[in-house]
């Protein structure tokens, strides 16, 4: 991945923010976490940490207490900071949360459905079914601009959902769901045609179908769950003997 430029930040005064520099750190820090950049359970030392974000140390402190409080990292008083590990029993609560929240707010988009919010869907849908999940055909390579176009894609089926709480609930389920897919994503990334899965889904949308617009989305992620979890088994996250998940 490349590396980013060191940030350059300027207050209004021409001073950087010492806010404004901790702010920019969680973004980076944030982003490196739920892309699997900083594998759950690593340590994050404050000193590597600030050179590697160019950031000072308080400004890095800051932005770690915010995701802290988030639940993406961990500060253990005596060893720190680390990225929260996953729990793979919260899998499939994951899951059934995610189905419940974003099912609410799919039908909620429907029944609010503009001309606006379909050409989005129509657009997404085209550009997502051209672009490869995969970088190269023989292993598995992360597209970043497949999973720019792939979030995009969901958060524009709850576009027109008016609770913003609910859009909010459902932006957050989303990235703790792709921390546990892209732990398996390399093993089973042949395994589906998710166009077509996501095209069901858009079609019944744009149709004001709601009831099988939900239905597709909650197959979709059951079907998902099911594959990330197979992975983890065969790369040994979980306990094959008994079944039970174990934390990263």
């Amino acid at each position: 991945m490349a590396r980013l430029p060191a940030l350059q930040l300027i207050a209004e005064d021409g001073t950087e923010s010492s806010a404004t520099r901790a702010s920019a750190a969680y973004d980076r820090i944030r982003q490196d976490i739920v892309h699997g950049v900083l594998p759950p359970g690593s340590r994050l030392r404050v000193e590597s940490m600030s050179s590697r974000y160019e950031v000072g140390a308080t400004p890095l402190r800051e932005a770690l207490n915010r995701l802290s409080a988030e639940g993406l990292v961990q500060r253990n008083d005596q060893r720190g900071f680390n990225v929260s590990a996953l729990d793979w029993e919260e899998l499939p609560l994951l899951r059934q949360t995610r189905c419940d929240i974003e099912s609410l707010a799919l039908r909620q988009a429907i029944e609010h459905r503009t001309a606006a919010w379909e050409d989005s869907l129509v657009l997404l849908i085209h550009r997502l079914g051209r672009t490869s999940r995969s970088l190269s055909t023989e292993t598995y390579i992360p597209n970043p601009a497949w999973e720019e176009l792939h979030n995009d894609f969901h958060r524009a089926l709850l576009a027109a959902c008016p609770s913003r709480w609910l859009r909010s609930y459902s932006d957050a389920l989303s990235q703790e769901a792709y921390r546990f897919r892209q732990v398996a994503a390399g093993r089973v990334f042949t395994k589906r045609n998710e166009h077509d899965e996501h095209k069901a889904i858009f079609e019944a949308a744009i149709e004001g179908r709601a009831g099988d617009a939900v239905r597709n989305l909650v197959e979709h992620y059951t079907r998902t769950s099911d594959i990330v979890m197979e992975g983890a088994k065969d790369l040994g996250h979980l306990d094959n003997a008994q079944g039970d998940p174990k934390a990263l």
